[in-house]
């Protein structure tokens, strides 16, 4: 049962933290940290196939739903990701339907889809132990599209309607710049733009999510109806705590040569 998927159909609030490192031994420390979902990036990390299943296999013992996000809508790129053990997948830059019913075709068997079948060879198969995969994975995974583009936001109700679209998630950076305010998507414009998006999102059934700017943004995000929040990443989380800790040594430093 995949518990990230049931949980943002559910409306229950799913917290996760974006894995940019590109690396199983940071994965497997954010693992136990007691995050809903991880994501692990294909599009803006320096991932391979090889190093999301490495990532993949340290988070194994731990409750929490590895997601992926590959570079771009591309069947071939997604067979990988599925054949790899993923079950839940952010495809970025959703602008139309169409692009949306590629996505559900690409992580579906046929007749229903046009995913590749290669379940004996498959990790995601237990390597063909699993009699019953081929049955039933259909209802484990979890398609989530990113809208952050003017096209996108224009699309949501059509992106919506999609049958196997499980929920839509929202970029601040790229809708920022879209909007025109590149780096800034803290901009009036912009905040406007996503409490806009979220609520249509969740008129058309889907769950809502956002990668939010920080724990205040998350909770108001979250009380405002989206199921599913990035807060943060962990290069992030290693920039400031090791900022944190350098400044926090030199203040104690000051505090004891001070006269």
């Amino acid at each position: 049962m995949n518990r990230f998927k049931q949980g943002i159909a559910e409306g229950r609030p799913q917290l996760g933290l974006w894995q940019a490192l590109a690396n199983s031994y940071t994965a497997e420390i954010c693992a136990g940290a007691g995050y809903d979902w991880l994501l692990c990036d294909g599009e803006h990390a320096p991932n391979t196939p090889q190093t999301l299943l490495a990532q993949l296999q340290a988070v194994a013992a731990f409750p929490v739903e590895p997601v992926a996000r590959p570079p771009l809508l591309d069947p071939a790129i997604i067979k990988q990701y599925l054949d790899i053990g993923f079950r839940s997948l952010m495809i970025p830059m959703i602008e139309s339907a169409e692009q949306a019913r590629l996505a559900v075709a690409s992580m579906r068997f046929p007749p229903d889809g046009i995913r590749g079948v290669a379940s004996a060879t498959s990790r995601a198969s237990g390597f063909g132990r699993q009699a019953d995969y081929l049955a039933r994975t259909h209802a484990e995974h979890c398609l989530i599209v990113q809208v952050e583009s003017v096209a996108g936001l224009a699309a949501i109700e059509a992106i919506g309607a999609v049958e196997g679209v499980d929920a839509i998630f929202v970029g601040p950076g790229d809708l920022a710049a879209a909007l025109g305010h590149l780096g800034n998507p803290r901009h009036p414009d912009v905040q406007a733009a996503i409490a806009d998006a979220l609520d249509r999102i969740g008129r058309t059934g889907k769950a809502a999510g956002i990668f939010a700017l920080d724990p205040d943004d998350a909770a108001a995000r979250l009380h405002s109806g989206a199921s599913f929040v990035s807060v943060g990443t962990d290069i992030g989380v290693l920039v400031r705590g090791s900022e944190t800790l350098r400044t926090s040594v030199l203040s104690q430093m000051d505090q004891r040569t001070t006269p």
